[in-house]
């Protein structure tokens, strides 16, 4: 028997639930809901943030159509901003540099890509949510004690509860006290980068557009919030990132308008600015037995690409669709090692794939920047690569069925 904490306490009459959710935040929230709204008995356990989130969220289409069918999106859709387009353009003053590309969502059918939105508000929205389903219960304390048995799962929580659930889905971020006290190690990694986060007012409409500026210190990425509002992720070296927190808001804003080239006209900052050191780290596994692990307690790497919620957001729909409906029976012993099967590809695959991209801004080696600047510029010219990166990036997975059906009704042209 496996514990989280050497120390042992003499704990209350235990509960039992179907699924208990250790973590509060985004990840686990949704999850929580999912699994209530399917009629499970399921405990949220976690305190709430002692700091407010700053940063931003941009959701894809697929998220966003979950979200519909978890009855949250009507809710979310006034504090969104719509994205139509992301204009890349290759700040890096380098002697390779790529064309500018504009990938838009009209190319692949759509009126959006997705949709960005505050943390922080998303999150008192979730908590709405939670309160009026009545097979969830919201426990805002500490879980201290993880026994694993055969039967059940066993948690102990800081104010003297003992609950009991078939099963754990660890939500509880980077360190999460259920992945180490499932014994699942993990594999991480460090870049020599922050990422200084803030949200703008600016004098020109955004038009809905996301537009990245690559650097040789990562992205500078300036994404849409609803009026004339927008937030930033800065990628920076960290000493440099340290610098900007400290630069009067008024110097601040003048800085971010010359480094986007105007393009928004006047910048005004709006409250402080936070900064996140980067990193990276994957789970060696993703589910074991009784134990599922969901966000960033799964997988964690940079703010590109608008990856990391969208890709939780999958961990909670596989979650979900494993468990199913109640039944009446005890949830199987065997679904941690189903949902590690399940969701391994996509997992690191993402993963693999956005820290290709990010160090191929940081190399100063000629033939990766060379490499980098050839696959911008044929996307950038060809479209039906564009389309089948849009789509794969919208909905994972899809743009191999594309070359599958587009391959067989080849064969069958052929062989008719």
């Amino acid at each position: 028997m496996r514990r989280a904490t050497a120390a042992k306490r003499v704990l209350s009459a235990m509960e039992h639930y179907d699924i208990v959710i250790i973590g509060a935040g985004l990840a686990g929230s949704l999850a929580a809901i999912a699994l209530a709204r399917e009629g499970h008995r399921v405990a949220l356990i976690g305190p709430r943030p002692a700091i407010a989130d700053g940063r931003t969220t941009a959701l894809m289409d697929q998220s966003i159509e979950y979200l519909k069918t978890l009855g949250i999106w009507d809710d979310v859709a006034p504090l969104t901003a719509p994205l139509v387009a992301i204009h890349i353009i290759d700040a890096t003053k380098r002697l390779l540099r790529a064309p500018p590309v504009n990938f838009r969502a009209a190319e692949v059918g759509l009126e959006a890509f997705g949709h960005n939105i505050p943390n922080a508000p998303f999150l008192e929205i979730l908590e709405k949510h939670e309160a009026s389903l009545p097979t969830l219960e919201r426990v805002p304390v500490a879980a201290t004690v993880f026994d694993f048995g055969e039967v059940e799962v066993r948690v102990g929580l800081e104010d003297g509860r003992m609950l009991t659930a078939d099963l754990i889905v660890g939500a509880d971020g980077r360190r999460s006290a259920v992945r180490e006290a499932a014994d699942i190690e993990t594999f991480t990694w460090s870049y020599p980068q922050a990422a200084v986060v803030l949200n703008f007012a600016h004098e020109l409409p955004h038009q809905e557009v996301s537009t990245e500026f690559h650097t040789v210190s990562g992205p500078f990425t300036q994404v849409p919030l609803p009026g004339d509002r927008s937030s930033l992720v800065w990628v920076q070296k960290p000493r440099d990132a340290e610098e900007t927190l400290q630069l009067p808001l008024d110097v601040l804003s003048r800085t971010i308008e010359d480094r986007m080239q105007s393009i928004l006209g006047k910048v005004t900052v709006e409250g402080k600015p936070q900064s996140f050191p980067l990193t990276g780290m994957t789970a060696r596994r993703f589910g074991k037995g009784r134990v599922m692990l969901v966000g960033e307690a799964a997988h964690a790497f940079p703010p590109i690409g608008a990856q990391g919620l969208n890709l939780s957001l999958r961990d909670v729909m596989t979650v979900a669709e494993l468990v199913g409906s109640p039944t009446g029976r005890r949830l199987p012993a065997d679904t941690g090692d189903r949902f590690d099967s399940r969701r391994r590809i996509d997992i690191v695959s993402r993963t693999a794939s956005v820290d290709l991209l990010n160090r191929s801004l940081l190399s100063s080696f000629l033939p990766v920047q060379a490499m980098r600047a050839v696959g911008l510029q044929l996307l950038s010219s060809a479209g039906p690569l564009r389309g089948l990166l849009m789509r794969e990036g919208i909905h994972p997975g899809s743009a191999l069925q594309s070359i599958k059906e587009s391959l067989r009704e080849t064969f069958t042209r052929k062989t008719a």
